[in-house]
């Protein structure tokens, strides 16, 4: 039996409903929720962002300088609450449930429906930096009412549960969260449960500093920061329906969320289909031919029997590839299976790329080129390289001197490598390109393909594209030994586009934008402007 003297609190304590050791130990479980909860909510905002925005360490950058500022700024403030820091603790974490719980809705919606998320990004991380900042003065209050020995192991015990917490959070988030729940839901129920766990100390374990004003206050808000949030979570689906209708358009064809992006097909049941990956357009239906083309025939004038794709997961440009009877084999290396699945399987896709991966020729490995080219022993004739912008961040070390050097090692030594190297109206990167391959070994020819809309592109827009989504797109022709000479061989098949004739032009064109003195970009060093 529990003698009742042991739960009296000594002057000047709070009276509680458990032993003081087990009321210690229920704040410190607290704050290391609390802590794996802001932790989610800073990753939900910088994975959004990066999505939305593109490049992942400006995006980083942002969140985390504006969130540590405001988390100072938040504490300064938390002195004002601390002589009620039970009601202080109970609002600040309803405020924080329902901002964090809400933030990935709102940025959606503001990309969506206005173009523009950073401004709403920046507001995000300054109000949960605030509030996540206010916590630990709180809590480091709420804790001392309950025993105020040995102050100095209290702090020591809040900041272990709170990097602690922060750890658990930092990996439920893309191994959990985002995999089951998917950023916004995965957003609403962090906030649920940031709601649940300030909500509990505040009602059971400080009842007794709530005046019975303030209980009914506190439970009101809850409530209604709850069923927000549950509301939002019923909604979610027909949400991100609506805002992909805002952002693409009402011809949806197919929209998944895959383990590496968002992949969005579109258009209308008698038009060739647009393909985008996380918002940027990467294949224009209507003319993507003209980019294919130029790709991959330039490429092809030379031994071409055994041809390697890295990237080109929608099947394109392998169909050029296939257009000639002598190649043997064809290896196309994609990192998402979810883009080689539509290829094969969506019929306006497929109708594209002309059934090119029920070629027998045809062999697809599921993988990053990077990581691919490093344990890979064979030799190609011919290396295309369809990759996604060099200024996107994730994709600058597929552009890097050590990328080009695990490239140059499986080309034959008569063999050709062409680049993708983004828009020419971004020269700067695209002679970029050019340098690095130089450097690691090749010799090089650079042309452009106009007024298309192939290839991952990234910029201004809400699409991440160039104005209409239009624009010369850069292209680099390498191999070892001399400058490849740029042209079409004699068993080039027909080409729906003008490449043949413009091949020389086009050269000239892209010469124009030459930006001398670059240096090459490596994987420590990257070079590209995002």
């Amino acid at each position: 039996m529990i003698d009742r003297t042991q739960l009296s609190p000594p002057q000047g304590m709070v009276p509680l409903p458990v032993r003081p050791d087990a009321g210690r130990h229920i704040v410190l479980a607290v704050v290391f929720v609390c802590a794996a909860c802001g932790l989610v909510y800073e990753l939900e905002l910088v994975a959004l962002a990066t999505y939305l925005l593109g490049d992942s360490v400006t995006q980083a950058s942002v969140v985390l300088s504006v969130m540590v500022f405001a988390m100072g700024v938040g504490s300064l403030l938390a002195k004002r609450l601390s002589c009620r820091a039970a009601v202080g603790f109970g609002l600040l974490e309803a405020a924080l449930a329902l901002v964090g719980g809400t933030s990935a809705m709102v940025l959606y919606a503001s990309f969506a429906w206005f173009g523009e998320s950073r401004p709403a990004l920046v507001c995000f991380s300054l109000i949960i930096g605030v509030l996540i900042g206010a916590e630990m003065p709180l809590l480091m209050s709420l804790i001392q009412r309950i025993s105020r020995r040995d102050a100095d192991g209290t702090v020591a015990d809040l900041f272990a549960a709170d990097y602690v917490g922060a750890l658990v959070g930092g990996l439920a988030f893309p191994f959990l969260l985002l995999p089951w729940l998917g950023e916004l839901t995965g957003a609403l129920v962090t906030g649920a449960v940031n709601a649940v766990a300030g909500g509990a100390v505040v009602f059971w374990l400080f009842r007794g500093e709530l005046t019975a004003r303030w209980r009914v206050r506190l439970i009101a808000v809850n409530v209604l920061v709850l069923t927000l949030l549950a509301g939002a979570a019923v909604l979610v689906d027909d949400f991100e329906q609506a805002a992909r209708r805002a952002v693409y358009g009402d011809d949806v064809r197919v929209a998944v969320r895959t383990g590496v992006q968002e992949v969005v097909l579109t258009g209308g049941p008698s038009e060739p289909p647009d393909l985008f990956l996380n918002g940027r357009l990467k294949v224009r239906g209507r003319d993507e031919h003209r980019y294919h083309e130029a790709l991959v025939h330039p490429a092809m004038r030379g031994p071409h029997e055994r041809v390697l794709i890295l990237g080109g997961g929608d099947g394109l440009a392998a169909r050029e590839v296939l257009r000639y009877p002598d190649v043997r084999t064809l290896t196309v290396v994609e990192l998402d299976p979810e883009v080689v699945r539509l290829a094969r399987n969506e019929p306006a896709l497929t109708k594209l790329n002309e059934h090119s991966y029920e070629d027998p020729r045809v062999r697809v490995v599921t993988a990053d080129a990077f990581s691919w080219l490093r344990g890979h022993r064979g030799t190609y004739d011919v290396i295309v390289s369809d990759l996604p912008d060099p200024g996107i961040t994730a994709s600058s070390k597929l552009y890097s001197l050590e990328f080009y050097g695990l490239a140059r090692r499986v080309l034959a030594d008569d063999g050709r490598f062409v680049v993708q190297a983004g828009p020419t109206a971004r020269p700067r990167n695209f002679w970029t390109v050019d340098a690095t391959l130089r450097a690691s070994g090749f010799a090089t020819s650079a042309y452009r393909v106009r007024g298309t809309a192939s290839g991952a592109v990234s910029g201004p827009d809400r699409f991440g594209a160039l104005g209409e989504a239009s624009a010369d797109w850069g292209l680099l022709l390498a191999a070892e030994g001399g400058a490849p000479h740029l042209g079409l061989g004699a068993d080039t098949p027909p080409l729906r586009s003008e490449a043949e004739a413009t091949l020389e032009q086009d050269a000239l064109a892209a010469e124009r934008t030459r930006v001398p003195g670059l240096v090459p970009s490596t994987l420590v060093r990257p070079r590209y402007a995002h």
